[in-house]
């Protein structure tokens, strides 16, 4: 009787906030789902009329869409993995007690703390063919023989858009992981020193184990956020069909197209894979946890 007047109660205190939920993300989800059935149209101020499947079946047949999906998990899987290990080792270093320590931790997070329309244009800038200081380098070291327009090759306007993320988001994981270190037992590792462990061996026996959870977490977050990246690729590339991501290509059919049912459709396409990859992690994770438990 008492767990299920908590349980009455809590429902209670959340009630507010999922009305808002309902109103702020609710509403214009089911709005954007609508949309994707229907013909609607920036450029006709007429009622949509409803046409099934169709504009789905359009955005699936069109290759600039699947052009979009492979940048997309192209940019998710390095700018992910990069800013895992390097997070990792930055968290590491934190981690230890040297003079210091306070004032590097928050220099650290620095990049995450600037917006991220402001770092794209600031890297923008550097990356530029003409007056660029990333081309100064490296024709001052010799690694290139003339200055590259790293924003408008498809190719390495993904080398740039994966840097800027990884320069900016890679403090965040670092702050994830920091946080679950110092959540680990001291006596573990004085175990391990008297025992004359290797710190490599430490690590992956020791370290690795107990921060796992945490770790991944953090990595299904960056994954999620990755996975609907707009303004990185909006900002840096030409836009071309070759250089843009999934959003970009919903944000072109709405905007640039003005053919509100097709961007609405594909923003669906986009949320329903976000989706699928949040029930999968969940589920994967449910069982490895009944698995350890067992």
């Amino acid at each position: 009787m008492l767990a299920r007047q908590r349980v009455r109660s809590a429902w209670l205190f959340l009630l507010p906030t999922l009305v808002v939920l309902a109103g702020v993300a609710g509403w214009p989800l089911f709005r954007t789902f609508w949309f994707a059935f229907t013909n609607a149209s920036l450029a006709d101020p007429g009622p949509p009329e409803y046409v099934g499947m169709e504009n789905f079946a359009t955005v699936w047949d069109d290759p600039d869409w699947w052009q979009s999906v492979r940048n997309t998990f192209l940019f998710t899987g390095v700018s992910v993995t990069l800013e895992t290990v390097l997070g990792m080792v930055i968290a590491l270093t934190l981690n230890t007690r040297f003079r210091g320590r306070g004032v590097l931790r928050a220099a650290v997070l620095v990049p995450w703390a600037i917006p991220t329309v402001v770092s794209a244009k600031m890297w923008g800038w550097m990356f530029n063919d003409v007056y660029g200081v990333i081309n100064e380098m490296l024709l001052y070291v010799g690694w290139i023989s003339g200055p590259i327009a790293w924003t408008v090759d498809p190719k390495l306007s993904m080398v740039a858009i994966v840097a800027v993320d990884v320069w900016k988001t890679t403090p965040f994981m670092t702050l994830l992981l920091l946080a679950a270190l110092q959540m680990l037992p001291e006596e573990l590792y004085e175990a391990a020193r008297l025992d004359g462990a290797h710190p490599v061996m430490v690590f992956f026996r020791i370290t690795l184990p107990l921060i796992r959870g945490p770790m991944m977490v953090a990595i299904i977050f960056r994954v999620l956020d990755a996975l609907r990246v707009f303004d990185l690729f909006y900002i840096l590339t030409s836009n071309s069909s070759e250089s843009m991501s999934m959003a970009v290509y919903a944000r072109q059919q709405m905007f640039e197209f003005q053919d509100l049912g097709l961007g609405a459709a594909a923003a669906s396409l986009l949320f329903g894979l976000i989706a699928l990859f949040t029930v999968v992690y969940l589920v994967l994770g449910r069982d490895s946890v009944a698995q350890e438990a067992a």
